[in-house]
C-alpha cells in the first residue's frame, strides 16, 4: 500500500489523514497553519513543517500526495512540487476540477495527476473539525477525463474507497457544472437568505428556528474558503446563479399576479423528494469497467453521467453499479 502525503490539514486533508491512517496507509503531512501542524502532531501523527519538506519525502518515498489547500493557493505548492517530485502521483480535494488541472498543467506539468473531490463537509474549518469517518457513506469524484493515467485513477479510486466513500467518476466539466448547483449555489443562497433574515431586525432574529438554520447551515462556513470554492467556478455558478434567478422572478411575478406560488413549490417538492427516493434505493445492476480498456475513461464517465458510482475495484477492474434517479 503506497503512503500518503496530505498537503493541507484543514477540515477535508485532515480527515483524509485520519481516514487513511484508519485504512492502513503510512500517512504523513504538512499545513500552512502552525496551529493544526501541532494539533495533528499532537495527535499521533506524522508532521513536517513545511511543503517543501513533506514534497521532499514524498518524492523519496513514492507517496501519492493529496493536494488539499484552497484554489488559491494551489499555483505555489505545485510549483514546489515540480521542484522536488516533478513525475510524482497527485491528486486533490479541491471543490473545482477545470481550474486546479489548469494549475497543474501549468505549475507541474509531469506529475500524474488525476483530480478528485470527496462530497463531504461541515460549516466548520481546520484541524479540530476533521474526523475519520467524514467520507463514511460519501460520493468521492475521480476525474475521469481523456488520457488520464489508468494506474493512478486505481490508485486514487482506492484512496477513496478504503476512506469509506463511493467513488462517482467524472469529467472536470461535468463535475464542475454539477457542484455549481448543488454545492456552491447554495452556499450563494444560504448567504443571501442569512443576510435577508437579519435585515427583519431583532424579531426575526428571535423567532428564527428550523427552516432558517436549516437554509443558512453552510453561511457559517470560512468566507474565504467559499469565495475561492465559488469564484474558481464563475462560469458555472453564473449559469446556476441565471436559473436560480429566473425561478425566484418566475415565483415573484406569479405571487405578484395570482397570490399563487404554487408551481414553484410544488417544482420543489418534486424535486427534493426525487433526491431523496434518489438516495434511498439499491442500485442496480452490477456493471464493470477495465480500467486497461482503451475506452475505459470514456465508460467511466458515462457512468458518473448517469448517477452511478464505482463500489470495489478488483485489481484494474472497476465495479460499478447504476442507480434509477427518479429525475
Amino acid at each position: 500500500m503506497r503512503s500518503v502525503c496530505v498537503i493541507g490539514l484543514g477540515l477535508i486533508g485532515g480527515s483524509v489523514l485520519r481516514a487513511a491512517a484508519a485504512a492502513g496507509y503510512q500517512v504523513f503531512g504538512t499545513a500552512a497553519s502552525a496551529g493544526d501542524r501541532a494539533a495533528a502532531e499532537a495527535d499521533g501523527f506524522t508532521v513536517v513543517s513545511t511543503v517543501d519538506e513533506a514534497v521532499i519525502h514524498a518524492a523519496e518515498r513514492d507517496s501519492l500526495i493529496v493536494l488539499a489547500v484552497p484554489l488559491t493557493a494551489a499555483p505555489d505548492v505545485l510549483t514546489i512540487i515540480n521542484r522536488f517530485a516533478a513525475k510524482t502521483r497527485l491528486t486533490d480535494v479541491v471543490s473545482v476540477k477545470g481550474p486546479i488541472a489548469e494549475a497543474v498543467r501549468r505549475y507541474a506539468p509531469e506529475a500524474r495527476y488525476v483530480g478528485g473531490h470527496p462530497m463531504a463537509g461541515k460549516a466548520e474549518s481546520g484541524w479540530a473539525a476533521g474526523d475519520a469517518k467524514l467520507f463514511e457513506g460519501a460520493a468521492w469524484v475521480v476525474a475521469a477525463d481523456e488520457g488520464t493515467d489508468p494506474i493512478v485513477w486505481a490508485e486514487v479510486a482506492t484512496l477513496a474507497l478504503e476512506c469509506g466513500a463511493y467513488v462517482v467518476p467524472a469529467g472536470e466539466g461535468d463535475h464542475d457544472a454539477a457542484v455549481a448547483r448543488i454545492s456552491h449555489l447554495p452556499h450563494v443562497l444560504a448567504a443571501v437568505l442569512a443576510a435577508v433574515g437579519a435585515d427583519g431586525g431583532p424579531m426575526a432574529m428571535a423567532l428564527a428556528a428550523g427552516s432558517f438554520a436549516d437554509g443558512t447551515r453552510v453561511a457559517g462556513s470560512d468566507p474565504a474558503l467559499v469565495r475561492a470554492m465559488c469564484e474558481g467556478n464563475r462560469d458555472a455558478l453564473l449559469d446556476a446563479v441565471d436559473d436560480a434567478l429566473g425561478r425566484l422572478g418566475a415565483a415573484r411575478g406569479s405571487l405578484a399576479s395570482t397570490g399563487s406560488l404554487g408551481a414553484t413549490l410544488e417544482s420543489g417538492y418534486k424535486a427534493r423528494r426525487a433526491w431523496e427516493a434518489g438516495r434511498e434505493q439499491s442500485p442496480e445492476p452490477l456493471t464493470s469497467v477495465e480500467l486497461t480498456a482503451p475506452e475505459a475513461m470514456e465508460l467511466l464517465r458515462s457512468l458518473g453521467i448517469l448517477g452511478g458510482r464505482i463500489t470495489s475495484l478488483d485489481g484494474m477492474t472497476a465495479i460499478g453499479e447504476y442507480a434509477d434517479w427518479p429525475i
